[in-house]
Order: structure tokens, then sequence, then C-alpha cells
């Protein structure tokens, strides 16, 4: 029988599942990749992965999709790592320069700006390469992963998108779930549950494998890991997920 393929985010808001996925042994069973999240989403879309940690962006492009786990990427608030950042005020931007790493927060960026924001803006799309922090005065980015701790000093103005669509909805928001592009054993998508219940409830080991290397450390990424990121795909997600997808389809 062939293994189960996964491909799983490469950011540092996916250590607790990552951790999981190594240390209990799962990991043995499948063959797991880790990749950009957009990557992630075209690999289940495309069937080279049978489950992908996927934005929820790319939920309607699939055939068929099953959100197979309890756990998610999500926030519910400040997330730290999805940003709207310029060197103006607000106000004064007139282009957007959209991360081609994520498909979830270039949409959400867009969500904001017709239904909350009420602002029309030039979104320009990016790809590997572009110089995120070289933007001219009345120019924004919307940057994702670990890469915002690292660039964030760079500019004069931020705006946290997690932070913006729990104002706006007064829901957390769901950037990635564990989907499946097909029907699964419920044995298998059982114990991969626990699987990544064991590295969510463990974030002190998670921090000791992961947290002396990359670009968030130590009691940082600690912090980001325990009160940025909520990894409980609860009812109160599925909610903001199901808003998220309504908007997304109205754009």
């Amino acid at each position: 029988m062939n293994k189960i393929r996964i491909s799983a985010v490469k950011y540092a808001n996916t250590y607790p599942f990552i951790y999981g996925l190594t240390e209990s042994g799962f990991e043995k069973r499948v063959i797991l990749e880790t990749d950009h999240p957009a990557d992630c989403a075209e690999k289940l879309i495309s069937g080279r992965v049978d489950i992908g940690l996927i934005p929820v962006a790319a939920l309607p492009h699939l055939k068929e999709y099953y959100i197979i786990s309890d756990y998610c990427i999500g926030a519910n608030g400040d997330v730290r790592t999805v940003m709207l950042l310029s060197n103006c005020p607000f106000e004064e931007i007139e282009t957007i320069y959209l991360d081609y790493r994520s498909r979830s927060s270039v949409i959400l960026s867009k969500v904001l700006a017709k239904n909350s924001w009420k602002k029309e803006f030039r979104w320009i799309n990016t790809s590997e390469g572009f110089d995120f922090k070289n933007i001219g005065l009345n120019e924004a980015v919307v940057l994702i992963g670990d890469q915002c701790f690292e660039y964030e000093n760079s500019y004069r103005y931020k705006i946290d998108l997690a932070r913006e669509w729990k104002e706006f909805s007064g829901l957390p928001f769901v950037f990635a779930c564990w989907t499946a592009n097909k029907k699964l054993d419920d044995g298998f998508i059982e114990e991969f549950d626990k699987a990544l219940q064991f590295g969510v409830k463990n974030i002190d080991a998670v921090v000791e494998k992961f947290g002396k290397t990359g670009t968030i450390t130590g009691n940082v990424l600690k912090r980001y890991l325990t009160e940025n990121i909520d990894y409980d795909f609860n009812n109160e997600k599925k909610k903001g997920l199901k808003l998220f997808l309504e908007l997304m389809s109205k754009l």
C-alpha cells in the first residue's frame, strides 16, 4: 500500500505540528514534505499529495475536500505574521504588493479592503525574488510568515491583518487547515489528529527543539506560538471560516 503524502507549511507556526508528527513516530507511516503555503495548496489541488495544511482560500479550487483535523493555523487577534507594511499612513496607500507565498492572506487583504476599509487599491502580484523592502512612498506590501519578524522594523507603519479581521467580523480567522483531497480511513485520521495534538500540547518541547534556529527564536517563539497562533479549530473559527469563504466568493 502506498504511503499517504502530506505537505505541511514550512513556517514557525507549524513547528508544533511538525514536532507532533515526528516525535510521535507518525511520520514513519507517511511521506512528509514542507512547503510555502501556496505550494501546499498547489500540490493538494494537483493530487501530488493526499493531505495539505493549505491556505483556506484554496479550498474552493479543490474538486472535493475534507477538513480532517481539530487543529488549524488560526488567530484570535494579532497574529504577527500576516501584515500590511508601508512607509506612509494607511490613507495614503495607493498600491499593494501581494506576497506570492500565500493565498489566504492575499484574499483576506482584498476582503478587508472591500468590506471593512471601503477602499480601492492597485493590487500587484509578486513572485520569487521580489524585493519586499524596496517599495515606493504610496505603496505597501502584504507580507506573511517568519519574514514579518525580520522585516517589520524596516517599515514605518504596520497593520496586523488578523487583528483587522477580528475587529471587522468579531470572529477569529483561520489561515490554513488540514485538508484531504479524498476520503481517508477514519482510523488513520484519528491517529493523525493525535499526533498533531501531541505537538500542540507540548509547546515548551517544541521551542526547545526549534527555538535555536530560524528567524523567530527562544522566548519570542514561545510567545508567538502561545499568544498569537491559536490552533484549535473550534466552532468560532468555523464561523469565521464560513464568513470568509462567503465574502471571498463575492469579490
